[in-house]
């Protein structure tokens, strides 16, 4: 389903039928109500819509149990998409899909094997790439997206990734040049030169947003962070994320932006 609008494209997947036979790492698996995920996957669409976003949604099955989470199978820059090795073997059938919907807008850049990278491990700000060495990204892969980024000017670090998934489980962007961080998980001195945004400690797993054009899109489960984030001048879209939460997905897991550029 495309609806079409006019900031650039946001491309989505379906739930699958499957999601409660999802990947897990951190989380016990508790029954997930896939008609409710669809149901608020629709709501998150609807969210990208009104941001100004055309949502191309593409297809799934009962063999793609985690292919909502399209993020994890590309980082798109202004200038490049490179197609990641998932860091769950039983991830990789998902990428072909993304890959022919990619090459219509960027050239693309493949990680190759030994590398394996979930983009949920990539954060962008600005031109700054922090990579999390995870259980689904290791060095080899940090390194080749190191060699594809640099001769576009970004620089690229690796951070080491405890107690959850993903780097941006930790820490997100909220603009170019500032973080929301959970301190726990990842030491504000990672980022240094950045402005800091703490989530609340009450809400250990509210660090990950999806930064828009003129928006950030924040779950609803977080309250106290959303208070913290507002009160920095920022404007939230408010999403309710819950299902996907017990996959171990969050609001940046579910879309990947790709910018529109001239007319």
């Amino acid at each position: 389903m495309i609806f079409r609008m006019s900031r650039g494209t946001a491309i989505t997947r379906e739930v699958s039928p499957a999601l409660g036979a999802c990947e897990l790492t951190h989380l016990s698996r508790v029954p997930i109500d896939v008609e409710l995920a669809r149901a608020q996957h629709r709501q998150y669409e609807q969210a990208l819509c009104d941001a100004g976003y055309r949502v191309q949604r593409l297809g799934t099955s009962e063999e793609m149990p985690d292919s909502v989470f399209v993020e994890d199978i590309a980082v798109v820059f202004d200038e490049i998409a490179i197609m990641t090795r998932p860091g769950a073997e039983s991830r990789r059938v998902e990428t072909p899909a993304i890959a022919d919907v990619l090459r219509l807008h960027r050239p693309l850049h493949v990680i190759e094997a030994p590398g394996t990278m979930d983009g949920g491990d990539v954060l962008v700000a600005g031109r700054q790439v922090f990579v999390g060495l995870s259980t689904r990204t290791n060095d080899e892969a940090a390194a080749q997206l190191r060699s594809a980024l640099e001769p576009f000017g970004y620089a690229v670090r690796t951070v080491i990734v405890r107690g959850c998934l993903h780097l941006k489980s930790a820490a997100t962007a909220l603009a170019a040049d500032v973080v929301l961080l959970n301190p726990e998980w990842i030491a504000p001195s990672i980022f240094g030169g950045f402005s800091i945004v703490e989530i609340d400690p009450d809400e250990p797993a509210a660090a990950n947003v999806l930064r828009l054009d003129d928006r950030i899109l924040f779950p609803a489960s977080f309250p106290r962070t959303a208070a913290r984030i507002e009160r920095r001048g920022f404007r939230l879209a408010i999403v309710d994320a819950s299902e996907v939460a017990k996959a171990e997905g969050a609001v940046t897991c579910c879309s990947l932006i790709v910018a529109k550029f001239g007319p």
